[in-house]
C-alpha cells in the first residue's frame, strides 16, 4: 500500500532516504515488566517506539523496546531491519541524540549515511527543523489512534501491530482522497 500512495503522489515507488526518531509512551499495567522501563528525560514509566519513516512521513520501521532503552541503541535493530527490506535507501536524517558511535556504526555495517540535523545555537523557542518535522508529524498521526496514544499491549509486538494498523488506516484515506473524483 505505501507503493501506492508513493506513487499516487509522483514519487518513486521506493523511497532512497528516510527520518528516525523515537517516543516515549506510557504503559498500561497490562504490560510487562520485562519490556518496561524509565525515560528520566521525558520522566516516564513504559515503552519507547523507534521509528523509520520516508520523506512522505511513511512509516518504514517500527520497533518497541523499553522506555530506558537510549535512542542510539534501539536504532540498531531498526537501521538493521531497514537495510534488510529497503535496499534503495542511502541516507537517513537524525536527531542530536543520535549522534556519535551510531553514525559510524551505520555507514560500517549496515551501509547508510547518517546525518544529524542540529538545532542552530543562536535561535531561542520553538524551531521547525528541515526533514525533522517529517517523523514528528508521522508521530502525531500515530496518537490520533487511541490504542497507539499509550502502550496498552502486553507483547512489544502487539503495540508495532497497532502502529501499523494506524498507518494503514492513514494510508487507505490518503490513496482514497487521491483517487476519488475532484469535487468542483
Amino acid at each position: 500500500m505505501r507503493e501506492q500512495v508513493r506513487i499516487a503522489d509522483g514519487r518513486e515507488p521506493e523511497p532512497s532516504a528516510g527520518i528516525i526518531d523515537s517516543q516515549s509512551l506510557r504503559a498500561a499495567e497490562a504490560v510487562a515488566a520485562g519490556s518496561r522501563g524509565y525515560d528520566a528525560a521525558k520522566k516516564v514509566q513504559g515503552t519507547k517506539r523507534h521509528i523509520i519513516v520516508d520523506t512522505l512521513g511513511l512509516l518504514l520501521v517500527v520497533i518497541v523496546t523499553a522506555a530506558d532503552v537510549q535512542d542510539r541503541d534501539g536504532a540498531k535493530p531498526a537501521l538493521a531491519l531497514l537495510r534488510d527490506w529497503y535496499e534503495r535507501i542511502t541516507l537517513i536524517w537524525a536527531d542530536s541524540a543520535y549522534a556519535g558511535k551510531l553514525v559510524t556504526w551505520a555507514r560500517k555495517h549496515v551501509q547508510l549515511t547518517l546525518e544529524i540535523v542540529k538545532r542552530s545555537n543562536d535561535v531561542s523557542g520553538f524551531v521547525v527543523l528541515p526533514r525533522r518535522w517529517v517523523v514528528e508529524r508521522t508521530l502525531s498521526w500515530i496518537c490520533q489512534r487511541r490504542r497507539c496514544v499509550r502502550d496498552y499491549e502486553r507483547l512489544s509486538e502487539h503495540h508495532e501491530a497497532m502502529v501499523l494498523w494506524a498507518m494503514i488506516i492513514l494510508m487507505g484515506r490518503r490513496l482514497t482522497r487521491s483517487t476519488s473524483p475532484k469535487s468542483r
